[in-house]
């Protein structure tokens, strides 16, 4: 097979590892399909049946070493606990009659927000988290 294909089909597994979520699996196999491209245009491998040996013992090996490594290094943080919100301060957006559901803001970010107490929480008041219901937070003064 002439190197320059070997070179091509790695670069085009690379860029298909760009635009598809695959989670670092293709980007192993463009490697190896570049490196034996490299090695049959230096004149190093030149029987198809060894290139085709080689790009599957390089794509495989690169995959077992550096695969755990790369998904650890750009594996998204993880979501925000819910229930770590209950207890947490929060200032109210605007006035809150009892029962009522408006905004309030936790963390730096504004929230819906049902207050569950007895007594109006003011605009700019403190509040505690009561609980979580959904995407809806109970509050309490605090």
């Amino acid at each position: 097979m002439e190197w320059w294909l070997w070179l091509a089909g790695g670069l085009a597994l690379a860029v298909a590892e760009l635009i598809t979520p695959s989670g670092f699996f293709i980007i192993f196999f463009g490697v190896g399909a570049i490196a034996v491209g490299l090695l049959a245009a230096l004149g190093v491998v030149e029987s198809i049946w060894l290139q085709g040996l080689l790009f599957s013992v390089l794509s495989v090996a690169s995959l077992l070493v550096f695969r755990g490594r790369l998904a650890t290094t750009f594996q998204p943080p993880p979501p925000i606990a819910m229930d770590s919100l209950v207890g947490v301060l929060a200032v109210v957006q605007e006035s809150l009659s009892p029962g009522v559901v408006g905004r309030v803001e936790v963390r730096g970010a504004s929230w819906s927000a049902r207050n569950t107490s007895d007594v109006v929480l003011r605009a700019g008041q403190r509040a505690r988290v009561a609980g979580i219901d959904g995407l809806l937070l109970t509050v309490v003064p605090e």
